[in-house]
């Protein structure tokens, strides 16, 4: 069974979620931080540093801000290599800061933590693996040359170096457990929000279609009592006007092109038809024949069963989700059904459950637990041979068609059914749900 994205949806964008003016503040407000630390050690507490080379180094991230704002503005995101490079540079100012002030004995080495977040939560995985590599080994470098730490002139302050191996281990754990853990969350939210930005858009495209039904509807009914006058006063004039003239020739030809008009209209009136009053209700024998109908062409047999049930069938109120939710998973059953697709409905007094299953070689065993997550397909994006004439796979078609289901209070469950090992997918709703 299919577990490709509907027609039409784009390719994930590129992932910009930061702003100029975002990295620019968190970089100010570091130069501010720094440049308190630095004159609050020599001035406040009178321990002597390398006051010029710290001054200097701050002085770049300053130099750096102001380019950044005089050259792309504030509004401006920058790609994830350029982000990738800023933060690569706070990185590296940072350290060589940490090196004159102590290394890791200074306090302040915790700092070297901030970048890795920064960079795990808005970058791509392999630019975050990067800065996570570039923090360890700044850490490893500061463990073994730094200059001492700034301490009361003449008193020599002296750590344990196993302390300091311990301070070092500490320092590249966090690197590791940040990156890892901050990417991945940063990672699924980040597919989330494709997705159902994809989802969104599907039902917007399916709401646009069917108020584009209604209008056309709309407009051959209000267009009807015109054109009808028309004709009349056409068919009147024929009467009246001597046959072989250019005036009976241009009636003629007003009655043939209302003609023509009229059967326009009854078209547009058919297609209103067709899609149905988008509020409707209708049975669920009935809405499973409509959203199956359009896939029935394809060379595929689709049958349906409603046995074992009690009472009439249930129900629904036809809205976009309901149809595009079930229209998509019997696409995807007809996609890879070998000849039959079964779509089978039953109801009792508290549930109602539709099972739709084809004939294929079912689901990717590896991916039965996951079907529903975004992003996920067992078919290649760019199908070459046999598969060339299918979608390519993004993996939102399942996805899509699980969250409008479920938005109408359905549950879905995925599984092959012995002993051939069919697809199938149930979908169940409370009889409260429907009614």
């Amino acid at each position: 069974m299919s577990l490709t994205q509907a027609d039409g949806l784009p390719l994930p964008s590129t992932w910009r979620p930061l702003r100029q003016q975002s990295l620019v503040l968190l970089r100010w407000l570091a130069v501010i931080g720094q440049t308190i630390g630095v004159l609050f050690v020599d001035f406040g507490l009178g321990f002597p540093l390398p006051l010029l080379q710290c001054l200097l180094l701050i002085g770049a991230s300053v130099a750096l801000n102001i380019w950044l704002v005089v050259r792309f503005g504030a509004a401006h995101r920058p790609s994830s290599l350029f982000t990738a490079g800023q933060i690569a540079f706070d990185l590296c100012q940072l350290g060589c800061l940490l090196a004159l002030t102590g290394g890791l004995h200074n306090p302040f080495a915790l700092l070297l933590l901030a970048p890795v977040s920064v960079s795990a939560t808005t970058l791509p995985q392999r630019a975050s693996t990067i800065i996570a590599i570039l923090a360890a080994a700044i850490a490893s470098l500061l463990a073994v040359w730094h200059l001492p730490l700034p301490w009361t002139p003449g008193e020599e302050l002296v750590f344990n170096r196993i302390y300091v191996i311990g301070i070092w281990v500490s320092i590249v754990c966090g690197v590791v457990f940040i990156s890892a853990y901050t990417s991945r969350v940063a990672h699924d939210a980040r597919q989330m929000a494709d997705a159902l930005a994809a989802t969104e858009l599907a039902l917007s495209h399916k709401e646009q279609l069917s108020a584009l039904d209604g209008l056309a509807a709309a407009a051959a009914h209000e267009l009807g009592t015109p054109l009808s006058t028309i004709a009349l006063a056409a068919k009147e004039m024929r009467a009246d006007a001597v046959p072989g003239t250019d005036l009976a020739a241009d009636v003629e030809l007003i009655i043939e092109q209302a003609a023509r008009c009229r059967a326009i209209l009854a078209k547009l009136r058919n297609l209103g038809n067709e899609a149905g009053d988008p509020f409707a209700a209708v049975p669920l024998t009935d809405l499973l024949a409509e959203v199956a109908r359009p896939h029935d062409g394809r060379g595929k047999a689709i049958l349906f069963d409603a046995a074992n049930t009690a009472g009439p069938p249930p129900v629904f109120t036809r809205s976009v989700g309901l149809l595009y939710g079930l229209g998509n998973l019997i696409e995807n059953a007809a996609d890879f059904a070998i000849s039959t697709v079964r779509i089978e409905a039953a109801w009792d007094a508290t549930a109602v459950s539709v099972s739709i299953t084809d004939d294929g070689p079912g689901f990717a065993p590896e991916l039965i637990a996951r079907l529903g997550e975004p992003y996920l397909t067992s078919r290649p994006r760019d199908a070459q041979g046999a598969d060339a004439h299918k979608p390519g796979g993004l993996g939102l078609g399942i996805f899509i068609a699980k969250t409008l289901l479920e938005r109408t209070g359905a549950r879905l469950a995925f599984q092959n059914i012995a002993p051939n090992g069919h697809a199938q997918v149930r979908i169940v709703w409370p009889r409260s749900a429907v009614e």
